[in-house]
Protein backbone atom coordinates (compact mmCIF):
# COMPACT_ATOMS: atom_id res chain seq x y z
CA UNK A 1 0.00 0.00 0.00
CA UNK A 2 2.86 2.29 0.40
CA UNK A 3 2.70 3.43 -3.26
CA UNK A 4 -0.77 4.88 -2.99
CA UNK A 5 -0.02 6.33 0.30
CA UNK A 6 2.63 8.56 -1.55
CA UNK A 7 0.29 9.30 -3.85
CA UNK A 8 -2.29 10.07 -1.37
CA UNK A 9 0.66 11.85 0.64
CA UNK A 10 2.46 14.22 -2.04
CA UNK A 11 -0.54 16.53 -2.67
CA UNK A 12 -0.93 16.88 0.71
CA UNK A 13 2.22 18.13 1.49
CA UNK A 14 1.90 20.52 -1.39
CA UNK A 15 -1.48 21.79 -0.34
CA UNK A 16 -0.15 22.38 3.09
CA UNK A 17 3.40 23.45 2.53
CA UNK A 18 3.19 27.65 4.07
CA UNK A 19 5.81 28.75 0.85
CA UNK A 20 4.30 29.07 -2.53
CA UNK A 21 6.07 28.59 -5.16
CA UNK A 22 6.57 31.24 -8.31
CA UNK A 23 4.62 30.59 -11.78
CA UNK A 24 7.53 29.35 -13.34
CA UNK A 25 8.55 27.12 -10.66
CA UNK A 26 4.94 25.60 -10.07
CA UNK A 27 4.41 24.47 -13.67
CA UNK A 28 7.90 22.74 -13.73
CA UNK A 29 6.39 20.53 -10.31
CA UNK A 30 3.47 20.13 -11.43
CA UNK A 31 5.27 18.61 -14.84
CA UNK A 32 7.37 16.08 -12.30
CA UNK A 33 4.40 15.14 -10.44
CA UNK A 34 2.04 14.57 -13.33
CA UNK A 35 5.30 12.53 -14.85
CA UNK A 36 5.66 10.81 -11.29
CA UNK A 37 2.19 9.77 -10.93
CA UNK A 38 2.07 8.40 -15.04
CA UNK A 39 4.78 6.29 -14.04
CA UNK A 40 3.29 4.82 -11.38
CA UNK A 41 0.04 4.22 -13.08
CA UNK A 42 1.66 3.08 -16.05
CA UNK A 43 4.21 1.00 -15.50
CA UNK A 44 1.85 -1.17 -13.22
CA UNK A 45 2.22 -4.91 -13.07
CA UNK A 46 -0.31 -7.42 -12.93
CA UNK A 47 -2.33 -4.27 -10.79
CA UNK A 48 -6.11 -3.99 -11.40
CA UNK A 49 -8.73 -6.12 -11.89
CA UNK A 50 -8.46 -6.52 -15.78
CA UNK A 51 -5.52 -6.68 -15.75
CA UNK A 52 -5.54 -10.13 -17.77
CA UNK A 53 -8.34 -9.20 -19.80
CA UNK A 54 -6.50 -6.74 -21.02
CA UNK A 55 -3.51 -8.70 -21.97
CA UNK A 56 -5.42 -11.14 -24.08
CA UNK A 57 -7.12 -8.23 -25.58
CA UNK A 58 -3.36 -6.97 -26.45
CA UNK A 59 -1.80 -10.35 -27.95
CA UNK A 60 -5.15 -10.74 -30.00
CA UNK A 61 -4.97 -7.06 -31.05
CA UNK A 62 -0.52 -8.00 -31.31
CA UNK A 63 -2.18 -11.00 -34.74
CA UNK A 64 -4.34 -8.45 -36.93
CA UNK A 65 -4.10 -5.44 -39.33
CA UNK A 66 -3.87 -2.35 -38.49
CA UNK A 67 -7.34 -1.82 -39.75
CA UNK A 68 -8.99 -4.37 -38.06
CA UNK A 69 -7.14 -3.11 -34.97
CA UNK A 70 -8.94 0.11 -35.58
CA UNK A 71 -12.38 -1.35 -36.53
CA UNK A 72 -12.01 -3.52 -32.87
CA UNK A 73 -14.06 -1.33 -30.75
CA UNK A 74 -12.49 1.93 -29.12
CA UNK A 75 -9.83 2.53 -32.04
CA UNK A 76 -7.30 4.52 -30.14
CA UNK A 77 -7.05 2.02 -27.56
CA UNK A 78 -6.28 -0.74 -30.13
CA UNK A 79 -4.32 1.32 -32.19
CA UNK A 80 -2.08 2.36 -30.05
CA UNK A 81 -1.77 -1.24 -28.74
CA UNK A 82 -1.29 -2.37 -32.53
CA UNK A 83 1.71 0.22 -33.08
CA UNK A 84 3.37 -0.92 -29.95
CA UNK A 85 3.14 -4.59 -30.58
CA UNK A 86 4.69 -3.66 -33.73
CA UNK A 87 7.58 -1.85 -32.07
CA UNK A 88 8.12 -4.91 -29.78
CA UNK A 89 6.62 -3.30 -26.86
CA UNK A 90 3.98 -4.99 -24.49
CA UNK A 91 1.12 -4.21 -23.07
CA UNK A 92 2.91 -1.90 -20.26
CA UNK A 93 3.51 0.62 -23.08
CA UNK A 94 -0.49 1.08 -23.86
CA UNK A 95 -0.97 1.29 -20.18
CA UNK A 96 2.10 4.49 -19.98
CA UNK A 97 0.56 5.80 -22.96
CA UNK A 98 -2.74 6.04 -21.31
CA UNK A 99 -1.84 6.87 -17.98
CA UNK A 100 -0.07 9.97 -19.88
CA UNK A 101 -3.79 11.10 -21.30
CA UNK A 102 -5.22 10.60 -17.79
CA UNK A 103 -2.69 12.73 -16.35
CA UNK A 104 -2.85 15.37 -18.96
CA UNK A 105 -6.02 16.24 -18.07
CA UNK A 106 -5.75 15.59 -14.41
CA UNK A 107 -2.98 18.03 -14.27
CA UNK A 108 -4.85 20.69 -16.84
CA UNK A 109 -7.96 20.22 -15.04
CA UNK A 110 -6.17 20.86 -11.14
CA UNK A 111 -4.20 23.90 -12.40
CA UNK A 112 -7.54 25.83 -13.33
CA UNK A 113 -9.14 25.16 -9.64
CA UNK A 114 -8.67 27.94 -6.69
CA UNK A 115 -6.71 24.95 -4.72
CA UNK A 116 -4.83 22.92 -7.55
CA UNK A 117 -3.52 20.43 -5.09
CA UNK A 118 -6.49 19.87 -3.14
CA UNK A 119 -7.96 19.31 -6.79
CA UNK A 120 -5.10 16.38 -7.43
CA UNK A 121 -5.69 15.29 -3.98
CA UNK A 122 -9.53 14.13 -4.45
CA UNK A 123 -8.77 12.57 -8.14
CA UNK A 124 -6.19 10.27 -6.32
CA UNK A 125 -8.12 7.09 -3.87
CA UNK A 126 -10.58 6.54 -6.46
CA UNK A 127 -10.32 8.58 -9.86
CA UNK A 128 -6.15 7.42 -10.29
CA UNK A 129 -6.14 4.68 -8.33
CA UNK A 130 -9.03 2.56 -9.10
CA UNK A 131 -10.08 3.58 -12.80
CA UNK A 132 -6.77 4.63 -13.57
CA UNK A 133 -5.17 1.24 -12.52
CA UNK A 134 -8.28 -0.77 -13.33
CA UNK A 135 -10.02 0.39 -16.25
CA UNK A 136 -7.30 1.49 -17.99
CA UNK A 137 -9.58 2.47 -21.40
CA UNK A 138 -12.17 4.73 -19.64
CA UNK A 139 -8.91 6.23 -17.76
CA UNK A 140 -7.89 7.66 -20.63
CA UNK A 141 -11.50 8.50 -21.61
CA UNK A 142 -11.56 10.41 -18.36
CA UNK A 143 -7.88 11.95 -19.12
CA UNK A 144 -9.44 13.52 -22.35
CA UNK A 145 -12.90 13.97 -21.08
CA UNK A 146 -10.98 16.65 -18.50
CA UNK A 147 -9.42 18.79 -21.52
CA UNK A 148 -12.69 18.48 -22.99
CA UNK A 149 -14.20 20.39 -19.63
CA UNK A 150 -11.39 22.34 -18.83
CA UNK A 151 -12.21 23.83 -22.76
CA UNK A 152 -15.96 24.15 -22.09
CA UNK A 153 -15.45 26.16 -19.24
CA UNK A 154 -13.08 28.50 -21.04
CA UNK A 155 -15.81 29.17 -23.90
CA UNK A 156 -13.68 26.74 -26.50
CA UNK A 157 -17.03 24.49 -27.67
CA UNK A 158 -14.50 23.12 -30.66
CA UNK A 159 -11.42 22.37 -28.44
CA UNK A 160 -14.45 20.96 -26.12
CA UNK A 161 -15.87 18.24 -29.05
CA UNK A 162 -12.70 17.42 -30.01
CA UNK A 163 -11.47 16.35 -26.84
CA UNK A 164 -14.81 15.14 -26.23
CA UNK A 165 -15.01 12.48 -29.87
CA UNK A 166 -11.19 11.77 -28.74
CA UNK A 167 -12.27 10.30 -25.46
CA UNK A 168 -14.78 8.53 -27.23
CA UNK A 169 -12.00 6.71 -29.20
CA UNK A 170 -10.79 5.35 -26.18
CA UNK A 171 -14.12 4.83 -24.58
CA UNK A 172 -17.14 5.23 -26.16
CA UNK A 173 -18.66 6.07 -23.01
CA UNK A 174 -16.90 9.11 -22.98
CA UNK A 175 -19.53 10.57 -25.74
CA UNK A 176 -21.97 11.19 -22.49
CA UNK A 177 -20.11 14.25 -22.33
CA UNK A 178 -21.05 15.71 -25.76
CA UNK A 179 -25.15 17.06 -24.18
CA UNK A 180 -23.75 19.38 -21.50
CA UNK A 181 -22.40 21.62 -24.25
CA UNK A 182 -25.60 22.37 -25.50
CA UNK A 183 -27.81 22.08 -22.31
CA UNK A 184 -24.96 24.57 -20.88
CA UNK A 185 -24.63 26.91 -23.18
CA UNK A 186 -26.05 30.55 -23.00
CA UNK A 187 -24.90 32.21 -26.07
CA UNK A 188 -25.70 30.69 -30.22
CA UNK A 189 -27.94 28.24 -27.64
CA UNK A 190 -29.77 26.70 -31.40
CA UNK A 191 -26.27 26.69 -33.21
CA UNK A 192 -24.83 24.61 -30.10
CA UNK A 193 -27.60 22.49 -29.26
CA UNK A 194 -26.99 21.35 -33.20
CA UNK A 195 -23.89 20.95 -33.28
CA UNK A 196 -24.15 18.46 -30.04
CA UNK A 197 -26.89 16.10 -32.05
CA UNK A 198 -24.48 16.43 -35.40
CA UNK A 199 -21.57 15.47 -33.10
CA UNK A 200 -23.23 12.93 -31.45
CA UNK A 201 -25.52 11.05 -34.45
CA UNK A 202 -21.61 11.40 -36.23
CA UNK A 203 -19.94 9.66 -32.90
CA UNK A 204 -23.06 6.66 -32.85
CA UNK A 205 -22.34 5.65 -36.19
CA UNK A 206 -18.89 5.72 -36.33
CA UNK A 207 -18.00 4.12 -32.94
CA UNK A 208 -21.34 3.22 -31.14
CA UNK A 209 -23.86 1.47 -33.70
CA UNK A 210 -21.72 -1.99 -34.44
CA UNK A 211 -21.60 -2.62 -30.51
CA UNK A 212 -24.92 -0.99 -29.07
CA UNK A 213 -26.73 -4.39 -28.90
CA UNK A 214 -23.51 -5.63 -26.85
CA UNK A 215 -23.35 -2.36 -24.84
CA UNK A 216 -27.03 -2.48 -23.74
CA UNK A 217 -27.12 -6.16 -22.94
CA UNK A 218 -24.09 -6.07 -21.08
CA UNK A 219 -24.93 -3.12 -18.73
CA UNK A 220 -28.76 -2.96 -19.06
CA UNK A 221 -30.31 -6.26 -20.32
CA UNK A 222 -28.45 -8.28 -17.67
CA UNK A 223 -29.53 -5.84 -15.02
CA UNK A 224 -25.54 -6.69 -14.01
CA UNK A 225 -24.98 -5.15 -10.39
CA UNK A 226 -21.70 -3.20 -10.14
CA UNK A 227 -20.33 -4.09 -6.45
CA UNK A 228 -19.78 -0.85 -4.88
CA UNK A 229 -21.62 1.66 -7.62
CA UNK A 230 -24.39 2.32 -5.02
CA UNK A 231 -21.11 4.27 -3.31
CA UNK A 232 -19.29 5.80 -6.00
CA UNK A 233 -22.39 7.38 -7.10
CA UNK A 234 -23.05 8.61 -3.88
CA UNK A 235 -19.52 10.52 -3.40
CA UNK A 236 -20.56 12.53 -6.27
CA UNK A 237 -24.15 13.15 -5.22
CA UNK A 238 -22.27 14.73 -2.09
CA UNK A 239 -20.65 17.59 -4.40
CA UNK A 240 -23.30 17.75 -6.50
CA UNK A 241 -25.71 18.95 -3.81
CA UNK A 242 -23.39 21.02 -1.99
CA UNK A 243 -22.60 22.85 -5.44
CA UNK A 244 -26.49 23.17 -5.82
CA UNK A 245 -26.54 24.98 -2.08
CA UNK A 246 -23.72 27.53 -2.47
CA UNK A 247 -23.79 27.93 -6.49
CA UNK A 248 -23.43 31.47 -6.68
CA UNK A 249 -20.83 31.63 -3.91
CA UNK A 250 -18.38 28.63 -5.70
CA UNK A 251 -18.90 30.09 -8.80
CA UNK A 252 -18.67 33.48 -10.11
CA UNK A 253 -19.05 33.43 -14.01
CA UNK A 254 -22.00 32.61 -14.78
CA UNK A 255 -21.86 30.03 -18.12
CA UNK A 256 -19.16 28.14 -15.95
CA UNK A 257 -21.74 27.80 -13.16
CA UNK A 258 -24.42 26.15 -15.74
CA UNK A 259 -22.00 23.78 -16.55
CA UNK A 260 -21.32 22.36 -13.33
CA UNK A 261 -25.22 22.59 -12.51
CA UNK A 262 -25.76 20.54 -15.51
CA UNK A 263 -23.40 18.01 -14.13
CA UNK A 264 -24.78 18.02 -10.76
CA UNK A 265 -28.09 17.49 -11.77
CA UNK A 266 -26.61 14.51 -13.64
CA UNK A 267 -24.51 12.90 -10.98
CA UNK A 268 -28.19 13.31 -8.54
CA UNK A 269 -30.07 11.13 -11.65
CA UNK A 270 -27.67 8.59 -11.25
CA UNK A 271 -29.02 7.85 -8.07
CA UNK A 272 -32.63 6.60 -8.67
CA UNK A 273 -31.38 4.80 -11.88
CA UNK A 274 -29.02 2.34 -9.76
CA UNK A 275 -32.38 0.46 -9.73
CA UNK A 276 -32.13 -0.40 -13.34
CA UNK A 277 -28.74 -1.49 -13.90
CA UNK A 278 -25.88 -0.12 -11.19
CA UNK A 279 -22.77 -1.03 -13.81
CA UNK A 280 -24.23 1.06 -16.52
CA UNK A 281 -24.46 3.84 -13.83
CA UNK A 282 -21.40 2.86 -12.37
CA UNK A 283 -19.67 3.89 -15.87
CA UNK A 284 -21.57 6.82 -16.41
CA UNK A 285 -20.61 7.66 -13.06
CA UNK A 286 -16.96 8.08 -13.84
CA UNK A 287 -17.20 10.98 -16.05
CA UNK A 288 -19.07 12.76 -12.98
CA UNK A 289 -15.93 12.08 -11.00
CA UNK A 290 -14.46 16.19 -12.17
CA UNK A 291 -17.61 17.17 -10.24
CA UNK A 292 -15.84 15.92 -6.91
CA UNK A 293 -12.48 17.36 -8.00
CA UNK A 294 -13.95 20.84 -8.63
CA UNK A 295 -16.52 21.74 -5.84
CA UNK A 296 -14.10 20.25 -3.24
CA UNK A 297 -11.19 22.65 -4.27
CA UNK A 298 -13.62 25.60 -4.30
CA UNK A 299 -15.35 24.56 -1.48
CA UNK A 300 -12.94 25.86 1.50
CA UNK A 301 -13.55 29.24 -0.46
CA UNK A 302 -16.68 29.46 1.33
CA UNK A 303 -14.57 30.09 5.07
CA UNK A 304 -13.67 34.08 5.49
CA UNK A 305 -10.43 33.52 6.79
CA UNK A 306 -7.39 31.74 6.46
CA UNK A 307 -8.28 30.58 10.49
CA UNK A 308 -11.22 29.19 9.36
CA UNK A 309 -10.22 28.06 5.53
CA UNK A 310 -7.92 25.45 7.12
CA UNK A 311 -10.38 23.55 8.71
CA UNK A 312 -12.24 23.31 5.50
CA UNK A 313 -8.89 21.84 3.75
CA UNK A 314 -8.08 19.26 6.57
CA UNK A 315 -11.63 18.20 6.71
CA UNK A 316 -11.31 17.26 2.88
CA UNK A 317 -7.83 15.92 3.27
CA UNK A 318 -9.30 13.41 6.46
CA UNK A 319 -12.27 12.81 4.14
CA UNK A 320 -10.45 11.37 1.20
CA UNK A 321 -8.10 9.47 3.33
CA UNK A 322 -11.16 7.67 4.92
CA UNK A 323 -12.18 6.55 1.69
CA UNK A 324 -8.63 5.30 0.42
CA UNK A 325 -8.29 4.00 3.52
CA UNK A 326 -11.16 2.07 3.28
CA UNK A 327 -11.43 1.48 -0.10
CA UNK A 328 -7.91 -0.47 0.76
CA UNK A 329 -8.56 -2.23 2.94
CA UNK A 330 -12.24 -3.31 2.58
CA UNK A 331 -13.33 -3.39 -1.15
CA UNK A 332 -14.23 -6.51 -2.37
CA UNK A 333 -11.26 -6.11 -5.14
CA UNK A 334 -8.68 -4.11 -3.71
CA UNK A 335 -7.04 -7.85 -3.71
CA UNK A 336 -6.27 -7.08 -7.15
CA UNK A 337 -4.73 -3.81 -5.81
CA UNK A 338 -2.19 -5.29 -3.77
CA UNK A 339 0.50 -5.27 -3.62
CA UNK A 340 1.29 -2.63 -6.14
CA UNK A 341 4.29 -3.67 -8.21
CA UNK A 342 6.20 -1.62 -10.57
CA UNK A 343 6.91 -3.35 -13.71
CA UNK A 344 10.78 -2.06 -14.34
CA UNK A 345 11.63 -4.02 -11.10
CA UNK A 346 10.17 -7.13 -11.43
Amino acid sequence: MIMYWCMFLLPALALLTPRRLPASQAKVAWVIVGAFFALIIGFRFEVGSDWFTYLNHFDMVAAMSFREALSFKDPAYYGVSWIVSKLGGDKTWVNFVSAICLMWGTVVFSRRQPLPWLALLVAVPYMLIVVGMGYTRQGAALGLALLALSALGDGRLKRFVFFALAGATFHKSAVLLLPTAGLSASRNRLLTAALMVVAMIGTYFLLIESSADFLWQTYVGNQKQSEGGAVRVMMNAVPAVLFLLFRKRLVVDEEERKLWIWMSLFALACIPMLAFASTAVDRIALYMIPLQMYVFSRLPGLARTTATRTPFVLAIIAYYAAVQFVWLNFAGHAGDWLPYRFAPFV
